[in-house]
């Protein structure tokens, strides 16, 4: 099956795409509410909750893991990939995949002036993520990050589509576009930030394009799959999903339906 896996709930908005894009397939989603959010915390202990994450859902029969959290995609993808999934699917058949990379991808198609920018948590801005692979697909495109500590509580308040969300989307906004005013494509490079995306897109400039993850991550992973027959074959369909969290199963169905479209089947999960 294919297990997604996020610190919180905006996951969910990756989820949301890729089952919109992808609909047969079985899925779980695994959100660690418990010890949200991730943003802030140091690379050792996003690894280590991280890794802990992978380990539970490979035990779980997971064949392909999704990573759709930027900070863990950025703090412990490479590592796990590299040093653990060896070691823990000695197989070697199970995959463990981030959102970076399709998403550098996709952003460098979209500027004409060879300016992008990058709105996300601080953990994700002072990784370099972006910019190492922004780096590596499009050397010619120049990189300007800008940290939005503020939004994802506003977003998880319930506060994203409220007046007093104005003054921190312009705040943000504004301090990205002073950095360089040449940008003309921007990436929302955290999930909980597509319900910001009217007021965002409000806020920046005339003629700068706005790119969410959703879609972008869906239309890579189906281009994954195709390119990957073993991996492909290997997944159950009979088109379920269910839905774990470290946190209270109460509080995670109130919180999800900001973020998800659809019935939810949630259970606890202890991860350690």
């Amino acid at each position: 099956m294919i297990a997604i896996f996020d610190s919180g709930y905006g996951g969910l908005t990756i989820f949301n795409s890729i089952r919109r894009r992808l609909p047969d397939y079985d899925y779980i989603y695994i959100g660690d509410n418990a010890r949200a959010p991730y943003g802030s915390r140091s690379f050792d202990v996003v690894y280590r909750f991280t890794l802990q994450a992978v380990k539970k859902m490979l035990d779980m029969e997971a064949d392909l893991v999704i990573l759709a959290c930027n900070t863990a995609s950025a703090k412990a993808l490479r590592t796990i990939q590299q040093n653990d999934l060896p070691r823990l699917d000695p197989s070697g058949l199970k995959r463990v995949l981030g959102i970076i990379r399709p998403s550098a991808e996709a952003l460098g198609r979209f500027t004409t002036s060879n300016n992008v920018g990058i709105l996300a948590t601080q953990g994700t801005v002072s990784s370099n993520s972006y910019l190492i692979e922004m780096n590596h697909l499009w050397p010619d495109v120049k990189v300007f990050q800008q940290a939005c500590p503020l939004w994802v509580p506003l977003v998880e308040n319930a506060e994203f589509d409220k007046p007093g969300a104005d003054y921190f989307v312009r705040q943000y906004t504004a301090q990205l576009m002073s950095q360089c005013p040449q940008i003309d494509a921007v990436m929302l490079a955290c999930t909980h930030y597509p319900l910001l995306a009217p007021k965002i897109a409000e806020a920046l400039p005339r003629g700068v394009t706005l790119l969410s993850q959703g879609d972008i991550v869906a239309d890579s992973l189906a281009d994954y799959l195709a390119r990957h027959p073993e991996i492909d074959n290997a997944l159950p369909r009979n088109g379920t999903a269910k839905f774990f969290t470290s946190e209270s199963v109460e509080k995670f169905a109130d919180t999800a339906g900001l973020f998800f479209m659809g019935n939810l089947d949630v259970a606890h999960l202890e991860i350690v």
